[in-house]
């Protein structure tokens, strides 16, 4: 793929997302198959005066790593990959996956253990350094979409550079919200789900560290979590696909897991402590991303959507809970979806994926397109 769009994408990532300045260092990690967008990376930050450099991925070669991983040796890796990070500025995620179940016969051990190792220089990019993550069109990417290449490179340049500063403004009213809100209960068919994010930050996430964006996002109280949520949209996780999945939650941990594969999702959330605690609870809005396509960076950010995630907490919004695990999970409230509330403090503020109260009403796809 090459065309002006391309470039134009290439400027709002060093101009927008990391604010790239004269002088600066940005790592540049990208699947081979991103190298058209990569090219034009490195050209862009030459003009901005800046320095690039370049990490190609290789899925194949990782699972040749990974099927052998010893602690000893993922030790290494994460003490080279912190001194990269240490040493940059900023850093431009640009996954091109051509299989996104390459990784899935790598036994769940080894998963854990290279989550272990690297939690230290991913803690320290992700709350240090300016960054941003996106996806680049493969075959591999518009086949999940159900699209040809064509139409997906035209469908995913369109959502990765909306007006991200319209939607900034439209999102603050609902950053002011839900840090002034303390009970928010989720109600969805399967779901009835009641939690706390009293006194914890929410941010708004407009093309800063995710291309496409639509999100606002913070984490219940640790052990706030009660109920039920049923996830109607497929879960991916370490190159496995889960479906029908439904958590339930007492004081804040998940006491029952269920889906399509529940005995190899169990596994999963056993990797630590913090893996059955949640780490984020988001709002999708972006109006561009209607369904799911089994790719998280695009299927949370799905206008009338939430995602309730297991595992980490970033730091900008912190419940306290730590774990090697991150994991996303929608839910889509729209009427075609089984419709669905949210309530804060007793009060409707989404159903069926629309904005009831005046002051959120930017933030419905006919206002925010």
């Amino acid at each position: 793929m090459r065309d002006e769009r391309l470039n134009k994408l290439a400027k709002l990532l060093l101009t927008h997302s990391i604010k790239l300045k004269a002088g600066e260092r940005v790592l540049i990690r990208g699947h081979y198959n991103a190298k058209p967008l990569m090219k034009e990376l490195i050209d862009e930050t030459y003009k901005l005066g800046a320095y690039p450099y370049i990490d190609i991925m290789d899925d194949e070669l990782n699972r040749h790593l990974a099927l052998g991983y010893e602690k000893e040796q993922l030790e290494t890796l994460a003490s080279w990959m912190m001194k990269k990070y240490e040493d940059t500025d900023a850093v431009i995620i640009a996954y091109g996956e051509e299989n996104d179940a390459e990784l899935s016969e790598i036994p769940a051990e080894k998963h854990r253990i290279r989550g272990e190792a690297m939690k230290k220089p991913t803690f320290f990019y992700v709350n240090n350094r300016r960054w941003v993550l996106l996806n680049y069109p493969t075959m591999g990417l518009a086949q999940k979409a159900g699209m040809s290449l064509s139409r997906f490179e035209d469908f995913l340049l369109e959502v990765s550079t909306a007006d991200y500063e319209k939607m900034d403004l439209a999102m603050q009213p609902l950053k002011q919200l839900m840090e002034h809100t303390d009970r928010v209960r989720l109600v969805s068919p399967g779901t009835d789900l009641s939690f706390s994010i009293k006194g914890i930050p929410a941010v708004v996430c407009a093309g800063a560290n995710n291309i496409p964006d639509g999100e606002v996002f913070t984490a219940p109280v640790k052990e706030s979590v009660n109920g039920t949520i049923t996830f109607n949209t497929p879960c991916p996780y370490q190159g496995i696909t889960f479906r029908n999945v439904s958590l339930t939650f007492k004081e804040g941990k998940l006491i029952e897991a269920k889906s399509d594969q529940t005995e190899k999702m169990n596994e999963i959330f056993d990797t630590d402590a913090g893996a059955r605690y949640i780490g984020e609870f988001a709002i999708g809005v972006n109006p561009f991303i209607t369904e799911p396509m089994g790719d998280i960076l695009f299927d949370e950010k799905i206008c009338g959507s939430l995602h309730f995630t297991p595992g980490e907490a970033y730091e900008e919004a912190d419940n306290g809970n730590r774990s090697s695990i991150h994991w996303d999970m929608v839910l889509i409230q729209r009427p075609e979806y089984g419709g669905g509330e949210i309530y804060f403090d007793d009060v409707c503020i989404r159903k069926d994926g629309l904005f009831t109260l005046p002051e959120l009403e930017g933030l419905n796809p006919d206002q925010l397109k």
